[in-house]
């Protein structure tokens, strides 16, 4: 995976990232998700670099990145990653950037845009609403589907004691649960999800992300919803109609974040870009 590419660390502060990156074009950020790594965009990421300057970091703790060791909550918000990623694009001399976001990464790249909207030129989000609007939504039957928001929200280290008890058993439930079929998924892929997952760090680094959610972005949510913040770059809105993870109309709730929304949903779960990676791709490339 990845031919072409090279395959760097890059100090960001109080993090360092993995990152790989390729081509000559406009910068182009793309950002992983939950339980995965920058590894989930083999599929788009080489023929994006025939047009783009493309980027694909670990977020701090995740992956092949370090995150603070024994992290406080705020550590891992949304904020403390987007600060990571603006870091990283001033570092390579990208003053301005696409973005696009998968997951935890899509939630990342809004609150970038929220917090920086003079860097962000573009932005899409795959299969995700605002994480105040997930937790309103959140009745009995959207609690069930999405139950992981809340387990992995409990405190250290009930949920790390857990899955690290067996930790490719979660991971594979998880990718099992989320998708239409598993059979879509790069075997070397999914074994870079299992060597990374394994780790007790990256167990505890996507807990405190999650507890993050729950108790610190949500919080910031709230506030940029109440000053009346918007994402002024043009939005794109992509899911996966087979998704678990969402059962209602995302371009909908988007339009009350952001100023110019567009979107689709694709006949795949909850895996864009590999679960339909020529789709995915061709409605990428128009946007971008």
């Amino acid at each position: 995976m990845f031919t072409g590419f090279t395959d760097e660390r890059v100090d960001v502060g109080d993090a360092e990232l993995r990152v790989r990156r390729a081509g000559d074009g406009p910068p182009l950020l793309l950002v992983h998700g939950y339980p995965e790594t920058h590894a989930m965009w083999h599929e788009l990421a080489p023929a994006l670099a025939e047009e783009f300057a493309v980027v694909c970091p670990d977020l701090r703790g995740y992956g092949d990145s370090r995150g603070p060791a024994d992290p406080e909550t705020a550590d891992y918000s949304n904020r403390a990653m987007a600060s990571d990623l603006t870091a990283l694009m001033t570092e390579l001399g990208h003053d301005r950037f696409r973005l696009v976001g998968h997951d935890r990464g899509a939630r990342v790249g809004y609150r970038l845009a929220l917090d920086s909207p003079e860097r962000v030129e573009r932005l899409a989000v795959l299969d995700v609403v605002p994480t105040l609007e997930t937790f309103e939504l959140m009745d009995y039957e959207y609690a069930e589907r999405m139950y992981h928001w809340l387990f992995l929200a409990q405190e250290y280290p009930v949920p790390e004691t857990l899955i690290g008890a067996a930790p490719t058993f979660y991971l594979d439930h998880l990718l099992e649960r989320w998708s239409v079929t598993t059979d879509d998924f790069e075997e070397a892929a999914t074994a870079e999800y299992r060597r990374c997952f394994s780790r007790p760090s990256v167990i505890r680094a996507s807990c405190a992300d999650y507890r993050a959610g729950l108790r610190v972005d949500m919080v910031h949510d709230r506030e940029s919803r109440a000053a009346g913040d918007r994402i002024e770059a043009p939005l794109l809105v992509l899911w996966g109609t087979g998704s678990g993870t969402v059962s209602f109309d995302p371009a909908e709730i988007w339009r009350e974040w952001a100023t110019d929304v567009r979107g689709r949903g694709i006949d795949c779960g909850h895996f864009l870009p590999e679960e339909a990676p020529a789709k995915t791709l061709a409605t990428l490339e128009r946007f971008l």
